[in-house]
């Protein structure tokens, strides 16, 4: 009888684990990963994401959060209608060099897991930055000019 009893109450709570709404299921985001590309040390860049969204309620952003001090969303402040899209503003400090790749985190409000996106880059040196500028502008000229 412990046993029917354990197997019912597992089966119970595993049903209502799998029901939990996912930010997935009322969300849209227009990308989930942006690459900055190459960037110069100690020059902050930002990119807006864009949320939309997908049900038929207004959506809260609760709060958000950056996989680290270097990384500082800000989120909309009012709530996103059913079929509207808002901004989540991400700036990045680009204070280390080296390869980049940081997580930001979306909180909704009455979803317990935030959604993740992804943003990635490499900062370079201001010498190697300019070089790096400089072959980009002189592959647009063409030869003889």
């Amino acid at each position: 009888m412990k046993s029917i009893l354990l197997a019912a109450t597992a089966f119970l709570f595993s049903a209502v684990v799998m029901a939990q709404t996912k930010a997935d299921d009322v969300i849209k985001m227009n990308i989930e990963k942006y690459d900055f590309g190459k960037i110069k040390q100690n020059v902050p860049v930002v990119y807006n994401f864009e949320i939309k969204n997908t049900s038929d309620k207004p959506i809260v952003v609760e709060n958000s959060w950056g996989s680290c001090g270097c990384t500082t969303p800000e989120k909309p402040k009012e709530p996103i209608q059913p079929g509207q899209t808002a901004k989540l503003k991400v700036q990045y400090n680009a204070a280390a060099l080296n390869h980049f790749e940081k997580d930001v985190y979306i909180k909704l409000a009455g979803i317990e897991q935030p959604k993740t996106v992804k943003i990635t880059g490499e900062v370079l040196d201001a010498a190697a930055y300019d070089a790096y500028a400089k072959g980009k502008s002189d592959k647009g000229k063409s030869k003889g000019n």
